[in-house]
């Protein structure tokens, strides 16, 4: 290695060289951690808009705006094509359960849910 006019023996070059190396991995690293550090920085800010939103939601959902969206997704089925999923009002609440019923027998109880073959 020359700089300048000395000459320096390979031995130098290769140590230089070596530091060189050393240092931009170091600088490498270093740019991976901020990244990390940002990355998490922002996670927690995610997590935090996450639990004000939830926080507020919970504060303000009530019992009359709950039967209010289940009178709607009634209204909402009352056009629908599908006639075998009936809404039934139960509970304190009157939140409604879906539920299929088998029409064709006046008062029949509803139809059991399906299970999978081999249970």
């Amino acid at each position: 290695m020359v700089v300048g006019n000395i000459q320096y023996p390979p031995e130098v070059a290769e140590a230089v060289a070596r530091k060189l190396a050393a240092t931009q991995e170091l600088e490498r690293k270093s740019t991976e951690i901020e990244i990390t550090r940002k990355e998490k920085d922002k996670r927690v800010i995610e997590a935090q808009g996450i639990a004000e939103a939830m926080n507020i939601i919970s504060q303000r959902l009530s019992a009359s705006y709950l039967q209010y969206e289940a009178i709607k997704a009634q209204r909402e089925m009352v056009g629908s094509p599908n006639h075998t999923v009936v809404y039934i009002p139960v509970g304190p609440s009157a939140v409604p359960m879906t539920g299929t019923f088998d029409l064709t027998a006046p008062g029949a109880a509803p139809a059991p849910p399906e299970r999978p073959a081999g249970h």
